[in-house]
């Protein structure tokens, strides 16, 4: 770990949703981030100003005042700016979704987290980079495929809807018709009018195995012709990705595979995937390649 400067200047982003959420922990992060070092603070009103301001924070070290939302924002965002070399990133987390910042080491109370910025070190870590540009800091996870859920389906009663014992015969005027005769075709019209009767179809499983192709430095590791409960990736794994396919039992437990490598190709029908807290595709085909020490995380000493 890269021992970081205490006297460093700190851009201080704060996500809106962590400002609404949780106001008194914003407030004592800042109060304990300007105690201890030079700090501009912005509270951007949306995802343009939140890249503004990191696009403009020249040498000023970037800390997220955020849940984990908000730190793969910033991370995405200096990854794109071709930044994330040049400064570590600091997180403050408050919010609602902290799974990835527990996972990575940061302090969950605000004063923790402050302290940890101030007098913490930078940690160089792996990052997972597809070829659209996308990144992932944790774990990608490819699930199996979800089934909509059906909607109820009309029936119609014996007659409805086809005019059997409502209508007149060819020729035949209502004046003509005997009163007790245009009173039956009245109600019967009534009735047939009415919606018809909604039966719930059977609900059926939450989801089905998806069939993928998936390779791992140019090894086929899966074809379509095994099903798979799910997939998931996961950087930093001896310079690589710990790439793990759970295909599906068919009676016998079947273990799940398990590859290290540094490049993964997944393909087959559409399908989407879960990048840490975000949801991408749906895609036919996606390559993640890991990038070793992409991007630096001030975490506590020790």
């Amino acid at each position: 770990m890269t021992e970081v400067a205490p006297s460093d200047q700190l851009l201080v982003v704060i996500d809106p949703v962590a400002h609404r959420s949780d106001g008194e922990s914003v407030r004592i992060a800042k109060d304990v981030l300007s105690a201890g070092a030079a700090t501009k603070v912005c509270l951007p009103a949306g995802p343009e100003e939140f890249a503004r301001a990191l696009a403009r924070r020249g040498s000023r070290r970037p800390v997220v005042v955020g849940d984990d939302r908000a730190l793969l924002r910033a991370v995405s965002l200096l990854h794109r700016q071709r930044a994330l070399g040049a400064c570590a990133v600091s997180l403050v987390p408050v919010g609602g979704v902290l799974s990835l910042a527990r996972s990575l080491g940061v302090p969950m109370g605000a004063v923790a987290a402050a302290r940890a910025v101030l007098d913490g070190r930078e940690r160089r870590m792996d990052l997972l980079v597809d070829d659209s540009d996308g990144v992932v800091v944790g774990t990608l996870r490819i699930p199996s495929v979800a089934l909509p859920s059906p909607g109820a389906v009309p029936f119609s009663g014996p007659g409805e809807g086809s005019g059997s014992g409502s209508g007149s015969g060819p020729g035949e005027s209502a004046a003509a018709r005997p009163p007790w005769l245009r009173t039956c075709q009245s109600l019967v019209r009534t009735l047939a009018s009415r919606p018809g009767r909604l039966i719930a179809a059977p609900a059926p499983e939450a989801s089905r195995p998806s069939r993928l192709r998936v390779e791992v430095d140019g090894v086929l590791v899966v074809d379509l012709d095994q099903p798979v409960e799910s997939v998931s990736v996961t950087p930093g794994v001896l310079g690589g990705a710990e790439v793990e396919v759970r295909p599906v039992s068919l009676g016998a437990a079947v273990a799940p595979i398990r590859v290290v490598g540094r490049r993964v190709t997944v393909s087959g029908a559409d399908f989407r995937y879960r990048a840490d807290a975000l949801v991408g595709g749906p895609v036919r085909t996606r390559t993640w390649v890991v990038w070793e020490g992409a991007w630096g995380l001030t975490l506590p000493v020790g």
